[in-house]
């Protein structure tokens, strides 16, 4: 048998690892074409990051307020606060319906547990008496309030029609719950 010199046996070596480094760098590289395929269809604009913002912040808004109209049915003691705490579950239950509909349509996936929310169910929960219905309109006034500034910031930002349909649908219904729930606050004080 032939034995290899350790000089031939050494250079052997470098151009091997010399061309197994110039097949990966080689292979690093991007073709120009695919690079601008890959950054046009996965580039979004400042539009889209704003309605998909919209649709996760309205969605956990209306979990929200259906958690909290929920616990008003049971814990409520007045009948008009646990008759607006049905109302308002079934309206946003169905505007979360809605905007579901639309975010599985526009391929966004609505799962953050939004924890602002959180704070406000453990005051109601620990609420009692006149103090509950207190604590639960307040809180739901606020939550209306900031689903409605949602809903305006939106149909000032975007041209969808589908979104600006969406608002043109329930905004009025949301302000027709704000005045409800401000007048029992008043009613209630």
């Amino acid at each position: 048998m032939k034995t290899i010199s350790p000089l031939k046996a050494s250079i052997f070596k470098v151009f091997f690892i010399l061309a197994i480094v110039l097949c990966i760098s080689s292979c690093k590289r991007i073709n120009p074409i695919e690079n601008t395929l890959k950054s046009q269809s996965f580039a979004k604009n400042e539009r889209e990051e704003i309605e998909v913002d919209f649709f996760i912040t309205v969605a956990n808004v209306s979990k929200g307020i259906i958690s909290k109209s929920q616990i008003a049915q049971q814990k409520s003691s007045d009948v008009v606060v646990k008759q607006l705490s049905q109302r308002i579950e079934f309206k946003e239950n169905q505007l979360l319906d809605e905007i579901t509909r639309l975010s599985t349509l526009k391929l966004i996936v609505i799962n953050e547990i939004n924890t602002m929310h959180k704070r406000d169910l453990y005051n109601l929960a620990d609420a009692k008496g006149d103090e509950f219905d207190e604590i639960y309109l307040n809180a739901t006034k606020e939550a209306l309030k900031d689903q409605i500034e949602l809903f305006e910031s939106i149909s000032r930002e975007t041209n969808d029609k589908k979104i600006l349909e969406l608002v043109l649908r329930y905004l009025p219904e949301q302000y027709k719950l704000l005045r409800e729930t401000e007048r029992i606050t008043k009613q209630n004080v």
